[in-house]
């Protein structure tokens, strides 16, 4: 939390809100970037475009931040290798498991209103308080 800022939390949340709003009234298609991710493995070559370019964007935005002045804040990873990509598969089941990630049901399916998003966020939000309590309390690291 060192820097934050209210006005530049809202602001972030903004753009979210608008990029994801845009791609639904524009595309007819939701943010989760899971999906968007899933889809480029076989995607109609009608599909490929958007998809790309939305995933470029994610990835250029903060170099272009940075390269305009901006201070992104440093990026330290504590855990091991192997940690890090039992992580990143637990959390990749579990995208499948839930029907999407938290972009897709948190950003997008809570704004609409989708009961099933409001659970599946719920669910997300209460095992990353029980993740981050067993690891820090239980566990001693």
């Amino acid at each position: 939390m060192d820097g934050f800022s209210p006005l530049g939390a809202t602001l972030g949340g903004v753009m979210i809100g608008a990029s994801a709003a845009l791609l639904l009234l524009l595309n007819g298609r939701i943010a989760g970037i899971s999906g968007i991710v899933g889809g480029l493995l076989a995607p109609p070559s009608s599909e490929t475009g958007w998809r790309v370019a939305f995933l470029a964007g994610l990835v250029l935005a903060p170099l272009v931040y940075d390269g305009l002045g901006g201070s992104l804040p440093p990026v330290t990873i504590d855990a091991s290798f192997p940690i890090v990509t039992l992580a990143g598969v637990l959390v990749g089941f579990g995208t499948r498991l839930g029907g999407g990630c938290t972009s897709g049901h948190g950003v997008c399916g809570i704004g609409r209103g989708s009961p099933r998003s409001l659970a599946a966020t719920g669910t997300f939000m209460a095992i990353a308080f029980l993740t981050v309590f067993v690891v820090r309390h239980m566990t001693g690291a």
